[in-house]
């Protein structure tokens, strides 16, 4: 693993429907495969990347070690059409939704819940 910073950060403007914010990029992180980084939240919670031969793992199982992190998978599309995978602390779903509301954003549904994830699975074997 080798992590490359930038100091200072890049400061960039991103537009979405509803929403200007300004991101700090902070660096890169090069990993090798079978490398794994673990990002952390202040109320505990914790999500895994591990880097792979062929790409990455981008999420623990996402209804399982992901929720017993702390953290809420949600698929959501933009007024765009663009669709998002988003990870959210365990009581802040009122700020998520406060947050993509605002950016015109529709949110499909919760990863972590078994029967969503039963629909999906009979939907994608249709």
């Amino acid at each position: 693993m080798q992590f490359k910073p930038l100091d200072p950060p890049r400061k960039f403007e991103v537009s979405g429907a509803g929403l200007k914010l300004e991101l700090a990029d902070c660096g890169s992180l090069d990993l090798n495969p079978d490398e794994q980084v673990t990002f952390t939240t202040d109320s505990g919670g914790q999500y895994d990347v591990t880097r792979k031969s062929w790409g990455f793992y981008a999420t623990p199982s996402i209804n399982g070690r992901l929720k017993s992190f702390g953290l809420r998978g949600a698929l959501v599309v933009s007024k765009f059409g663009k669709i998002f995978l988003m990870l959210v602390e365990a009581g802040k779903e009122s700020e998520f939704f406060t947050y993509i509301n605002s950016d015109l954003q529709s949110f499909l549904c919760w990863l972590d819940e078994d029967q969503e994830v039963e629909r999906i699975t009979r939907l994608l074997k249709k």
